[in-house]
């Protein structure tokens, strides 16, 4: 018989952390803290598998599973002395989602489970707090109707305002016994107004229906696009654990809080969190109250009145900072922990890897290997290779004027400048149409998972530093400020005001998660300093990795800024964007003009001492400090036509600026279109059907090198590339005529390849590897003709594939490892049994993305080159990719 329950509690436990992906992440911890003697209430947890059951069988749970849950409510009756159901000695439970990779705030949870008109009398009577049992079940109806029943919760809210508002309350806390009393029967009336039924009083029937919605929310909407942002496979599943209830509002001897071991958003080794005395744990996250912090420091920082808990509770603050310690030396991580204190007993409800900034893993992972906790391996595995994206970009100028609108909790780091908009369909609609957009709201919800990913940031009115904004724009790397109280939003007037100035929907402002502060209109940035633990890490993963990185750069500016983030060398020099230029764009489009050869080289000799210039400037970057790097240029790519005007308006400039007619050079734009332009004449046909335009890059390449040489003393390295080549006659061609280049000019030292980016070149590799120094896999038409997709329209239903499991993720960001990935392999192969001193890289955008990255690894290529500011993700993801294949191979 499949074991479909794992019990926890009283000291031991039938699972540990190695079970993470069958009783979940929430699930193993338990089990294995309550293993480690920590008081964890009892419960138990269903895995994995049964939802991965209940959803391939039509939604039905496997036949053996009922008998297994009744032993597990057992096994926590005998715990606690309780009887689930019972109205005397009533055992209340939670039922909350576990999947195997942390998603906060993504699935369903239900609290104080077992409560009904019989049992919440008997929990006032065993507690002696009848105001509080009755709080509990309000609380109940709320949750179990909204996430079970599908009554939302602001019809329970609206009650509850009214009710405050009619008695002068402001806080909940305020109410009584016998308020929180009436409060629940009009909670009832209002459930079976909207469900046309009674709110369900048997405990057995809530049990069934609260497990049936967390497995539910495995697929909910917000579920679905946090899985799909985190690459989380849906066939991973989650478990659901019961746990005995424990209650932190019980009075001001009772508690609830979210901490930290270290602080998420700086990596410091001080303990970093919030609690809420006489609440539950929605409270906190759900940002209904302003919760206290932690530490008398961390008060004092904030400027806190209210005691922190090391204050108000000392001895439970001393028993939860031994909890830290041993909980953190356990894991060998940072922890997010949650806790209850019950009538002055402390109790821990989880424990995970917290999320962290990229610059806190960075300092996080560099001090543990410093203390020994962890090798330098392992430091380099705990950091997400894409998060350092949040590191490579501007902050705010110290010295720049700034005019603060607002000021909240530094809840993520970071600063973004967007216009403001109020709902996340606006911010998702808005990204799309190309706009930069900061999400302002009361407070999120998981429904605002979508945008939250399109905003630049997110600002709050209500919610503290683990709110649920808090919480997830630290996992995006999102700056945020939270809790900025005196923010008042108007959705109808689509504004906010502050102390009455108005903010409108569409004016500009700058958010500094940093500092929590909000500014009008656009506040200066400044360029980060890659240093300290950042550079430390990068020298580490250097030391690790084998794979070399390179970059994608034709401007100065993007060649320098490669070079200071690390990279080894150009990968790709795109030359058509050198010709787009205004100082070019005429003589280029004189040549396409041109009849004749004659007249096409009159042109292009214009061009040449400009493109010379081009080279010599990015020599001169990749030559600088005595050590060249090489530089592979690709020569002209694109079909003729995109370099003419296509709108009427623009024609006629253009001809009048050509000495020619309009309808001469519409003639001329109607001869060079194509139905499938990317299929058509472009590459390395230009080379074969017009030799002149690549002899002239030729040699502008090779005059740019000798001059640089005779400048520096140090030559330039040129890999000059043929693309779209689908026959080695092709490069044997266009190999010759560079070659005479050469002789003509004297070149130094260079070398021409070519880029293999149609599957014919890929299955003919060793024809081609005959003529070539070089291979570079162009991934991202690779990725078009192998799929026959078109990158720029594919976007419109590819998601729609994803949905539907047909591909697992975008081809053109993550690559396909299985189409794509075989055609590289074939080519490596075939290539180097040809040559064996080939060179293998990738220029595509695949060059920057950690997955496609470790294929690369895996496949024997020598270097990837992606765009300048993934140079130190790439860095990091070719280190850890060589780290896994060493454990892989032990």
């Amino acid at each position: 018989m499949t074991q479909w329950v794992y019990a926890f509690g009283g000291g031991s436990a039938e699972g540990d952390t190695s079970m993470k992906n069958l009783l979940g992440g929430k699930g193993a911890n338990l089990a294995e803290m309550a293993s480690l003697g920590l008081p964890v209430p009892p419960g138990f947890t269903m895995t994995t598998e049964v939802c991965t059951t209940y959803y391939k069988n039509g939604e039905q749970y496997p036949d053996d599973l009922d008998p297994q849950v009744e032993a597990g409510l057992a096994h926590i009756e005998k715990l606690t002395d309780k009887v689930f159901g019972d109205a005397e000695n009533p055992l209340l439970v939670s039922v909350r989602s576990g999947a195997r990779a942390s998603m906060p705030g993504m699935m369903d949870t239900v609290l104080n489970l077992g409560l009904n008109d019989e049992t919440v009398e008997g929990l006032a009577k065993l507690s002696g707090d009848r105001r509080f049992a009755f709080d509990s079940y309000r609380r109940f109806i709320t949750m179990y109707a909204d996430v079970v029943l599908g009554v939302h919760h602001h019809t329970f809210e609206d009650i509850l305002e009214t009710f405050k508002d009619n008695r002068g309350y402001m806080l909940d806390t305020e109410l009584n016994a016998e308020d929180w009393e009436t409060l629940v029967g009009r909670f009832k009336d209002a459930a079976k107004r909207e469900l046309g039924y009674d709110f369900p009083q048997d405990p057995r029937v809530q049990l069934q229906g609260a497990i049936d919605a967390v497995f539910g929310s495995w697929m909910n909407d917000r579920a679905v696009v946090y899985r799909r942002l985190n690459d989380i496979p849906a066939a991973w599943g989650t478990a659901v654990n019961v746990q005995a209830m424990v209650f932190g509002n019980m009075g001001e001897t009772s508690a609830t809080g979210v901490a930290f071991t270290r602080d998420p958003s700086t990596g410091e080794n001080t303990y970093y969190g919030e609690f809420l005395i006489n609440a539950q744990g929605e409270d906190v996250v759900a940002g209904i109250r302003t919760p206290q912090t932690l530490t008398k420091v961390a008060r004092e920082n904030m400027g806190d009145e209210a005691p922190s808990m090391e204050e108000a509770m000392p001895d439970v603050y001393a028993q939860l900072a031994e909890t830290f310690v041993s909980l953190e030396a356990h894991y060998r991580d940072m922890q997010d922990i949650e806790f209850t204190v019950e009538r002055g007993k402390l109790w821990m409800l989880q424990t995970r890897t917290g999320k962290r900034t990229a610059r806190a893993a960075l300092k996080i992972a560099v001090d543990m290997a410093a203390a020994g906790q962890i090798s330098q391996d392992e430091a380099l595995m705990r950091v997400d290779a894409l998060s350092l994206d949040q590191l490579l970009h501007p902050t705010l100028s110290p010295d720049a004027p700034r005019d603060i609108i607002a000021s909240g909790l530094p809840a993520s780091p970071g600063a973004a400048i967007g216009e403001v908009v109020f709902t996340s369909d606006e911010a998702e609609a808005l990204k799309k149409a190309g706009h930069k957009v900061i999400l302002v709201r009361t407070e999120t919800s998981p429904e605002d998972i979508h945008g939250m990913h399109a905003a630049e940031a997110i600002v709050t009115a209500r919610g503290g530093m683990t709110s649920h904004a808090a919480v997830v724009a630290r996992g995006m790397g999102k700056p945020c400020v939270s809790g900025a109280g005196t923010i008042r939003i108007d959705l109808a007037a689509q504004e906010f005001s502050v102390m009455g100035r108005v903010v409108k929907k569409g004016e500009t402002v700058t958010v500094d998660g940093a500092t929590g502060h909000v500014f009008a209109g656009e506040v200066e940035m400044i360029q980060p300093e890659l240093s300290g633990d950042f550079a430390k890490i990068m020298a580490w993963a250097d030391e690790a990795r084998t794979l070399g990185i390179r970059t994608n750069a034709e401007t100065p500016l993007d060649v320098q800024t490669a070079k200071d983030f690390g990279a080894e060398g150009i990968g790709l020099c795109r030359t058509e964007h050198m010709f787009f230029e205004e100082s070019r764009l005429g003589n280029f489009r004189e040549m396409i003009l041109a009849t004749d050869k004659d007249g096409r080289e009159a042109a292009l000799a214009k061009i040449l001492p400009v493109q010379t210039d081009d080279f010599a400037a990015i020599f001169r970057i990749m030559a600088k400090d005595g050590q060249s790097l090489p530089c592979t240029i690709r020569l002209l790519d694109p079909p003729l036509h995109e370099f003419l005007p296509h709108e009427e308006a623009d024609i006629q400039t253009v001809a009048d600026t050509l000495g020619v007619s309009a309808r001469e050079l519409m003639s001329r734009a109607r001869e060079l279109a194509e139905t499938n332009p990317m299929l058509g004449h472009r590459g390395c046909r230009l080379g074969i059907s017009y030799p002149e335009i690549y002899e002239m890059q030729a040699r502008a390449i090779f005059e740019a090198q000798k001059q640089v040489a005779s400048e520096s003393g140090v030559t330039p390295i040129a890999e000059i590339m043929i693309p779209l080549v689908s026959s080695a006659k092709e490069l044997e061609i266009l190999k010759a005529a560079i070659d005479r280049i050469a002789q003509d000019v004297g070149a130094l030292d260079y070398s021409v390849g070519t880029m293999i980016e149609l599957p014919r070149a890929a299955l003919r590799a060793g024809d081609i590897a005959e003529h070539a120094a070089f291979f570079s896999f162009g991934t991202n038409d690779l990725t078009q003709t192998t799929f026959g997709l078109s990158r720029d329209d594919a976007g419109r239903f590819l998601p729609d594939y994803v949905r539907a499991g047909i591909i697992e993720k975008d081809p053109f960001v993550t690559l396909d490892q299985d189409g794509v990935g075989d055609l590289i392999s074939i080519a490596v192969e075939r290539g180097t049994a040809v040559n064996k001193d080939l060179k293998l890289g990738i220029c595509g955008e695949h060059g920057g993305d950690p997955a496609s990255i470790r294929f690369c690894h895996n496949a024997g290529l020598k270097y990837v080159s992606c765009s300048p500011y993934r140079v130190p993700i790439a860095r990091l993801a070719a280190a850890q990719a060589a780290i896994a294949s060493k454990i892989a191979a032990h």
